[in-house]
């Protein structure tokens, strides 16, 4: 811990500031341009291990847990990832764009949440938070990755169909 507080300061700045890194960094992406997130850049490509999303439903039960999660994007007038709204290939694009936008807000929030090790005393409570930002964002990257995975097979089986 980089500065001395009481207790009492630890629990306030955690309670105020965990949920502002986390909205802060949602709400700085939803604003960023869509076309900065590439869906062909190395980081949101599909890999052969994922087998075109399967694995995170085989290895995670993805589909068992995925209701769970909030979309934090309609809060700040972002694009409603919950639900498949159109089978249109301009929709799909746009979607698959938007999970790798997503995706990129997880990665940002885990060292955003690694700030709060300013303030917290170190051993006990810093690898809280250092477990903590880990496993409150993987469930989303995940979850990012499987659905970019099977946007992009429902858009080549319509591509087929044409």
């Amino acid at each position: 811990m980089w500065l001395e507080l009481s207790n009492l300061w630890i629990v306030i700045l955690n309670a105020l500031g965990i949920p502002a890194i986390h909205l802060g960094i949602s709400w700085w992406f939803t604003k960023l341009d869509r076309d900065r997130f590439h869906p062909d850049a190395w980081l949101y490509r599909g890999r052969s291990w994922e087998a075109g999303g399967r694995i995170y439903q085989t290895l995670f039960q993805i589909r068992r847990w995925k209701h769970l999660l909030p979309d934090a994007a309609p809060w700040f007038d972002g694009f409603a990832k919950g639900k498949l709204g159109d089978k249109d290939p301009a929709y799909l694009r746009a979607f698959i764009a938007e999970t790798c936008r997503g995706e990129a807000a997880h990665y940002a929030q885990i060292p955003g949440i690694l700030l709060t090790l300013i303030w917290n005393p170190w051993p006990v409570a810093a690898i809280v938070m250092i477990v903590y930002a880990f496993a409150s964002n993987l469930p989303c990257l995940l979850l990012q990755r499987f659905t970019r995975a099977r946007l992009r097979g429902l858009l080549e089986d319509l591509a087929k169909k044409r």
